[in-house]
């Protein structure tokens, strides 16, 4: 059984030849082959790849930056072993966990999720992330600890199932849920960063809500759209005709109602939040059937690179 491990990166030179050691180390007695995933690096990261790699390590090079789900997903998608396991790249995760999570994950699981132990996080970060946690599984139902953590063993067939566009690697679980995965977790070590600047930003809890949002909508109606959207048509026509009765009345008995501003006020900020809502979720919908009917992916692979086996220029669109 082959296991492969993929590792999204972004500037972590200084992480580089540690991780690999520990990677190396941590999986003694399998047959694996590492997968690392530059996503824009603007530093020494690949160069530093390219001086430790050994030959189980392939280094896929995006074209840019695009973001740690579209990179993680590209390394899914090139993995060929049976078992997939994702770490960060950052050594906060502890590659010595690995072997724990896949002996777990052949009691009979698809994807087991750790959970980060004594976190080594910023305290407003880790107070932040508790509160995201919570509200997920409020939200979702799916009761996963640390949605946060990104050590986590796949089937082969789970993982290549996810489809990760946008900031869904945070959500993994919920998708896995979706795909009708079982799921379970287990404590894993957590270490200080010791090598380079955390990705972490504010800028990522609006892409975090708006993901979730669209998540929540396909996990209750993907399946069965017509139930969210014939509730509020139906809920918006009960209050229109309703508005359209009481405006009736009061032209019967003689006022005027063209001038109202119920009337304007209310078709205009109905209409439109719902056409901005609505249209947000079916341009999410046509996205994912747009990649996913024609086996495309939001990302482009612009180098393969094997030791030993020199390195490949991959076409535009490949």
């Amino acid at each position: 059984m082959e296991l492969s491990v993929v590792v999204p990166i972004h500037n972590e030179e200084g992480n580089i030849k540690p991780l690999l050691e520990e990677l190396t180390k941590a999986l003694e007695g399998f047959d694996y082959e590492i997968i690392l995933v530059d996503d824009g690096s603007t530093d020494r990261t690949i160069e530093e790849v390219k001086k430790h790699m050994t030959p189980r390590t392939t280094l896929l090079v995006l074209n840019r930056n695009y973001g740690q789900s579209s990179a993680m997903e590209a390394g899914i998608q090139f993995a060929h072993g049976d078992i997939i396991v994702t770490i960060d790249g950052d050594l906060q995760n502890d590659p010595a966990d690995i072997p724990k999570l896949v002996e777990k994950l052949e009691e009979g699981y698809d994807v087991v999720a750790g959970i980060r132990q004594k976190r080594k996080d910023e305290p407003f970060r880790k107070f932040l992330s508790k509160v995201a946690n919570k509200i997920i599984q409020k939200v979702t139902g799916v009761k996963i600890t640390d949605y946060g953590c990104t050590l986590k063993a796949f089937r082969k067939d789970v993982a290549k199932g996810l489809g990760l566009y946008g900031e869904l690697h945070r959500f993994i679980p919920i998708l896995a849920d979706i795909y009708g995965a079982k799921i379970t977790e287990i404590p894993v070590n957590h270490r200080p960063r010791l090598h380079g600047k955390s990705k972490y930003g504010f800028n990522r809890i609006f892409k975090v809500i708006s993901d979730l949002m669209y998540l929540v909508f396909i996990q209750r109606f993907g399946q069965k759209p017509m139930h969210f959207f014939g509730t509020i048509g139906f809920l918006m026509f009960s209050a229109g005709f309703l508005i359209g009765v009481y405006l009736f009345i009061l032209k019967i008995l003689g006022h005027s109602i063209g001038g109202r501003p119920l009337l304007t006020f209310g078709v205009v900020l109905l209409i439109g939040g719902i056409q901005l809502i609505t249209t947000g979720f079916l341009a999410e919908m046509l996205v994912r059937t747009y990649y996913e009917s024609q086996g495309k992916r939001p990302y482009r692979v612009k180098e393969i690179i094997r030791k030993g086996g020199g390195s490949a220029i991959l076409p535009h669109g490949d």
